[in-house]
């Protein structure tokens, strides 16, 4: 009987199995301003009429509006002009773009960018992300991809789309439920859970080579997989030893060492910080699900939350914060926790769930679970304050987004 209790908490606590006070730290209320915009004209880039070239200008000009730091400008009104060319030859799509300051005359870039010409929207994207990278010397993510699990019925499957919820694309087919998933750290694998055996079990997937591989499957609860920032561990949940705990294991060696052992508790959705030394996850030891952080190789656990009901879901961000769910007021709300200060801050504000928040790699954006009426779709939001952007507009539900890392 107590092995069952555990497994219901143990799902209850991983929001990521899908449905998904004290005041020892400050929380704040983010005031949604917008960044403050760099005006940009692209009106200078030569591009031929036809399908191809719209979509090319359309696909651009989108990402550079998406990435939170640019607003489309008038020709002679901009800071920033693009100039250049496309052209098309045959199968192939090619665009020369320098990047200047209008006022100093300063060249950001010139470069030379080609593709198949089924790849026009990929090109555009790469030359968007070299423009954000110039300018603002952060990441793109207009060549990001987003995983998630769509629900169609009693059918779970792992997707994955563009950073603008286009090609969404289907990468599982095992006729059983695949849910959780993460990327390994060169944007090329998936580690996921699946019940493929009728039990929870770890898979990775190659996405180059459409390759599946069984990461472990003990007696028990195996998820929660995700991979170290050097590629080399993987935090993850086991029940092996009869109560779910976090582990760290090897992925050469497959040695496992336990960091977590709360007999009366379950841990969940573990995430590692930016340089590897630590981990932060769920655990209900103090009677809810909160938000501890514990080394890599162990050691006495942190609690970082303590507003909020519950406090689940964490993702490390690059920065160094941690985006979560807190429960508060009866719905979960998307916070993001600062380890620097102590400090948290809440992105969200509308009565309805928001869940399992997941960074972009230009530590801006997050996408979420938005819950309304029983129906579950991804949003983009801008921790600078640019207004949430839907991201899956069709039928199903979507859960447990992972932002790509590169």
């Amino acid at each position: 009987m107590k092995i069952l209790l555990r497994s219901a908490l143990f799902l209850v606590l991983s929001v990521a199995l899908f449905n998904q006070e004290i005041m020892a730290q400050s929380d704040i209320m983010i005031v949604k301003e917008g960044a403050k915009k760099i005006s940009l004209d692209i009106s200078e880039m030569r591009i031929p009429a036809g399908a191809t070239g719209a979509m090319f200008r359309q696909t651009l000009e989108n990402d550079l509006k998406r990435s939170g730091w640019f607003m489309i400008a008038p020709a002679g009104r901009a800071a920033i002009v693009v100039r250049g060319q496309f052209s098309q030859s045959g199968n192939a799509v090619t665009c020369s773009a320098e990047v200047i300051n209008t006022a100093s005359s300063r060249v950001f870039f010139r470069r030379a960018f080609k593709a198949k010409r089924k790849d026009v929207r990929r090109l555009a994207h790469s030359v968007s992300d070299a423009i954000v990278f110039s300018v603002k010397k952060v990441p793109g993510i207009a060549s990001t991809k987003i995983a998630m699990v769509g629900a169609h019925g009693t059918r779970k499957d792992i997707y994955l789309c563009d950073a603008d919820g286009n090609n969404m694309k289907k990468v599982t087919s095992q006729g059983a439920i695949c849910i959780s998933p993460n990327w390994w750290p060169d944007g090329k694998n998936i580690v996921y859970t699946s019940y493929h055996k009728k039990f929870p079990d770890l898979y990775r997937l190659d996405l180059i080579n459409n390759k599946l591989s069984k990461i472990l499957n003990f007696s028990g609860i195996n998820t929660g997989g995700c991979i170290s920032p050097d590629g080399r561990k993987m935090a993850l949940i086991l029940s092996k030893d009869g109560n779910p705990d976090l582990y760290v294991m090897d992925i050469h060696s497959k040695r496992l060492t336990r960091l977590t052992k709360t007999g009366h508790a379950a841990e969940a959705s573990p995430s590692w910080s930016p340089d590897g030394s630590k981990i932060v996850y769920v655990s209900d030891t103090s009677g809810s699900p909160q938000l501890y952080v514990i080394g890599n190789r162990g050691g006495r656990p942190k609690r970082i939350s303590f507003r909020g009901r519950e406090n689940v879901s964490p993702d490390w961000g690059r920065d160094g914060r941690i985006a979560y769910s807190s429960r508060r007021s009866g719905r979960y709300q998307i916070c993001v926790y600062d380890p620097a200060d102590g400090q948290s801050i809440q992105l969200t504000k509308e009565y309805v769930d928001h869940e399992s928040p997941s960074w972009a790699q230009d530590s801006r954006h997050i996408v979420c679970v938005r819950t309304v009426n029983y129906n579950a779709d991804l949003y983009i939001l801008d921790t600078m304050g640019d207004s949430p952007v839907r991201l899956t507009n069709m039928s199903g539900d979507w859960y447990a987004p992972a932002w790509s890392p590169k």
